[in-house]
């Protein structure tokens, strides 16, 4: 299931804003740009480039599988940011709980979740 229309970037502009000026953390698997936002709540967008798979269907499945991903970590952000997942080569060969792992370790690496779940995990 997709994220819903608020929790999303659209805007080429925004992607490229957030890229650009935003502060990075990045693992084997993925790179985390996130950026200070105007807009209340969090905005996550996610790119997964032709170099990855020249077929639509393959790309598409990977950002459902990172959708689903960050889903569980949704609650336990915080702040206004605008956020992009960038997929690397070696996220083809990996599965949703792999994903999922590595989705948290990079929001905590960022300090986009709260104190709570830092000590729980």
């Amino acid at each position: 299931m997709a994220l819903k229309r608020a929790l999303r970037l659209r805007k080429s502009s925004d992607f490229q804003r957030v890229r650009q000026q935003g502060r990075v953390a990045s693992s084997p698997l993925l790179v985390l740009a996130y950026l200070p936002s105007n807009t209340p709540g969090i905005r996550i967008g996610f790119v997964v480039s032709k170099r990855i798979s020249k077929s639509a269907v393959k790309r598409n499945y990977v950002k459902r599988l990172l959708s689903e991903a960050i889903r569980p970590f949704l609650p336990e952000l915080l702040g206004n940011w605008d956020v992009v997942l960038s997929v690397k080569q070696q996220v083809v060969d990996s599965d949703l709980a792999v994903l999922t792992q590595d989705v948290g370790r990079l929001l905590r690496r960022a300090q986009l979740r709260d104190a709570l779940s830092k000590q729980s995990n």
